[in-house]
């Protein structure tokens, strides 16, 4: 023991030995116990701060199995705290230990100030959720929306200018309103753990704005606290929590467990790379093993090693905390596949078997909530669509393509958007996984926005400050004629039907919907594909209604009220294109406008640019709770994607009878228009029509 910490025969010590567990800061009203993993270290000084600024210093003499602890009597909740770590300064064994740099803890529950200088804040975690308890709704009755949490209300008139931008707001009753009405069951918010925007970006006068940069997987981020940075955001954030599944609503997280915003090598040290450099991030791979070169598979620097013993333990301890103590859902998991590899002698591949997703699947609390994985990272052989294990859901980027290139008439024929509509079966099928394991989108944060999506043929990144070289090149994305906004009248009716077009389309595939933040009234970042820098209105919701396509959200709000309505619309079992009962109809059928089942060649007649989706709703595959026959609507769905109107002939047999339109995207075919069998109806270029058929 120091000397210092020597003390007269029964005297209390300012520091007490503590326990190595948990990690972090646990506070209780008697002392707050300290324990921080740092294996390679000499000396762990414990730095407690008061309001002036002054820091006290602690050394912690207990150490076992390279965790450090102690406790601190009589520490009130809201003390900011860091550490100081002493040992050898050797990078390119992957030691950079520094006593001069203060360390945030890496199980911090809150974190103050700004990077550079920031530090942890002890957290009193008792709150009143007043019997809120996880909604667990099944994937096929979910619908997810994407969401920025300060740019979702930052400009919301209707909403206290205070809590604007912050996690209060999300939880204001004019946000749960909207998006329960709109027919939202879930809110996937994009990162909100503790985060710093790069040091290049603060250079030139911007910030990293979606938050995928974090440094502290414990901590809400206090930027969007309404409430302080002393432990306010905690609880803030669990009042958002509870606000949200009041409502119904669930609340997904999108977590970045990758990569730090440590960055590469010669990027800041916060945190991890003080206390274990040489255990936490990955290192390229050698003949000889492995050298000092960090291996970035993210395009941020650096790799978090999932293999590592503690930093697979922080990940898996930081997912628990967000559900057991913050009630969150699920989880988001931004570039999945470079979690997922494991070491090789001269690489170090993707593994469906690694530590990670094995631990996951076996835990008790994690298995059971939502999980989606983007299923690539910045290399080749990342690209894992249709491959992750089960739980897993993921996002199907090939969906996304797909339906875009179909809707700007880009499309090889209709083989590929009737499968997409139907759940992607060839890439979840064959593994006995269903089309809710496909999380079906059209746009996200990373990208144009639907209104971008039909007015722009080419990104405009401009304000980035990159020479409009970041972001993507591929948006297979139309103008319709003119670059940019026009007040062209037939140009902008024909981009507002094309965005009716896909957010229709996207609400009745089979899968699990994801809509982005805005997308359903027109939100522009004005035709910036990557506004991942712009904190301002290019990346905020616009609530006015100057110009908000309200057209686009009525067609949104009720493709998702028939979907929530309707089993047919939502089914968990692969369709099979045959009868689900003797003498009745196939389950699935596919039209051609001519009123027959599609053949061979029609498939693939890239000249095709319409076919009709029949579901069958009489009687479903899928029992009911109890094993009962369930019985629903059927629908007949015609996606035209041609330039000119096209006559599509109702079919003559048992399957189609009389019925209304519930849902129309040609301005000449209106709702509740009621249609007989073997009619022939025309249908307006560019449109979605969907007929429900009813026994009369």
């Amino acid at each position: 023991m120091s000397p210092g910490l020597w003390r007269t025969l029964g005297e209390r010590a300012p520091l007490w030995p503590g326990r190595t567990w948990p990690l972090g800061a646990t506070w209780t009203p008697e002392a707050t116990n300290f324990a921080v993993d740092a294996p390679a270290a000499t000396a762990v000084w414990l730095c407690l701060y008061d309001e002036e600024g002054g820091e006290r210093r602690l050394p912690l003499t207990e150490q076992s199995l390279g965790i450090w602890h102690g406790a601190v009597p009589d520490i009130v909740p809201g003390t900011r705290y860091g550490y100081r770590v002493e040992g050898p300064w050797e990078p390119e064994e992957g030691l950079r230990f520094d006593p001069e740099v203060l360390l945030l803890d890496p199980y911090g529950l809150a974190t103050a100030g700004v990077a550079g200088d920031a530090q942890s804040v002890v957290v009193d975690p008792a709150f009143d959720w007043r019997g809120d308890v996880p909604e667990r709704r099944r994937w096929r009755d979910t619908v997810i929306y994407e969401l920025h949490v300060k740019g979702f209300t930052r400009l919301h008139d209707r909403i206290p200018e205070e809590i604007r931008g912050t996690y209060a707001g999300l939880g204001h009753p004019v946000v749960t309103d909207y998006l329960r009405d709109l027919g939202i069951t879930a809110v996937e918010l994009l990162p909100v753990q503790q985060f710093f925007s790069e040091p290049a970006l603060v250079e030139r006068g911007t910030v990293n704005y979606w938050g995928y940069n974090p440094i502290s997987y414990f901590a809400p981020d206090a930027s969007y606290s309404a409430s302080g940075d002393r432990g306010g955001q905690v609880t803030e954030f669990k009042e958002m929590v509870r606000s949200l599944h009041a409502a119904g609503i669930e609340v997904i997280l999108d977590v970045v467990y990758n990569h730090t915003a440590e960055a590469g090598a010669e990027g800041p040290t916060y945190s991890f790379r003080g206390l274990d450099d040489r255990g936490f991030y990955r290192r390229v791979p050698s003949p000889d093993g492995y050298d000092d070169t960090y291996w970035d598979v993210t395009g941020c620097g650096n790799t978090v090693d999932s293999e590592n013993p503690i930093a697979l333990r922080l990940i898996l301890d930081s997912l628990r905390y967000w559900v057991t103590e913050m009630h969150v859902d699920g989880f988001r998991f931004d570039l999945m596949s470079a979690l997922t590899r494991t070491r090789g002698k001269d690489a170090i591949p993707v593994d469906m078997a690694c530590k990670l997703l094995i631990a996951i699947g076996q835990d008790p609390v994690l298995r059971h909530v939502k999980l989606i994985a983007e299923p690539w990272d910045v290399s080749m052989d990342g690209y894992l669509v249709g491959d992750m294990p089960p739980p897993w859901v993921e996002w199907n980027d090939q969906y996304r393509d797909t339906i875009r290139d179909f809707w700007r008439g880009q499309s090889d024929g209709t083989h590929a958007v009737a499968t997409r509509l139907a759940g992607s079966s060839d890439l979840y099928a064959d593994d006995g996984r269903s089309a809710y394991n496909s999380v079906n989108f059209v746009t996200a944060h990373d990208g144009f926005t639907v209104r971008d999506l039909v007015s722009y043929d080419h990104k405009h990144n401009e304000a980035n400050g990159e020479d409009n070289r970041d972001g993507s090149d591929n948006n297979r994305s139309w103008n319709h004629g003119v670059e940019g906004e026009t007040d062209d009248p037939e140009i902008r009716a024909l981009r507002r039907r094309q965005a009716a077009n896909l957010m229709a389309t996207l609400c009745l595939s089979n899968g699990v919907p994801m809509l982005t933040a805005g997308d359903e009234r027109g939100r522009t970042q004005r035709g910036n594909n990557n506004p991942y820098c712009q904190d301002n209105e290019i990346s905020w919701v616009d609530w006015s209604v100057d110009d908000a396509w309200l057209d686009v959200y009525e067609t949104t709000r009720a493709a998702l009220r028939l979907r929530r309505e309707h089993h047919a619309l939502r089914q968990r079992h692969w369709f099979e294109g045959r009868p689900t009962m003797i003498g009745g109809p196939k389950d699935l059928a596919w039209l051609h406008p001519s009123g027959r089942e599609m053949t061979d060649e029609d498939w693939w007649d890239h000249t095709l640019r319409t076919v009709g989706m029949f579901v069958s709703g009489k009687p479903l595959r899928e029992p009911g709770p109890h094993g009962e026959q369930q019985i629903d609507a059927s629908f007949l769905i015609w996606f035209h994607a041609g330039a000119d109107p096209v006559e599509v002939h109702l079919p003559e047999n048992d399957w189609v009878r009389t019925g209304d339109v519930v849902l129309s995207t040609d301005p000449g075919l209106v709702d509740a228009t009621k249609l007989g069998v073997g009619e022939t109806v025309t249908i307006g270029a560019r449109s979605v029509v969907v007929m429900r058929e009813s026994d009369a």
